[in-house]
């Protein structure tokens, strides 16, 4: 089965909010648009905000979706963080910047996801 590289990534953060709903996180926001780049899932869960970067690929012929993050990557994601944290005013909240890492079967249901917990440190 063919996918476009939009359904994949659309796909993956279905699976990934799925994922995140069983483990009881609450989802403030979706795809947040900064200037500097997309929070692909802003999560809260006890007294912690979670940004989200969820990476999604077919297999795991070209590399494991989790090395899509450089240094670029990340450097985008902790400004589009700084900013929701200033326009959503955050203080006396945890952070934490992650990422879910999906690897699908070609039945497009989940061959393996990880989580990867403050991937800025």
């Amino acid at each position: 089965m063919m996918f476009k590289s939009k359904d994949i990534g659309k796909l993956g953060e279905n699976l990934a909010l799925q994922y995140l709903k069983k483990a009881r996180f609450s989802i403030l926001e979706k795809n947040f648009h900064s200037h500097w780049g997309e929070i692909d899932i802003i999560a809260k869960k006890d007294n912690k905000v979670f940004f989200i970067e969820v990476k999604t690929r077919i297999s795991d012929k070209k590399g494991k979706p989790y090395e899509a993050i450089n240094f670029y990557k990340l450097r985008g994601l902790k400004r589009a963080v700084n900013y929701y944290i200033l326009q959503n005013r955050l203080n006396g909240y945890k952070l934490s910047l992650d990422l879910i890492s999906i690897i699908l079967n070609e039945d497009s249901s989940v061959k393996k996801l990880d989580y990867f917990e403050n991937i800025d440190n």
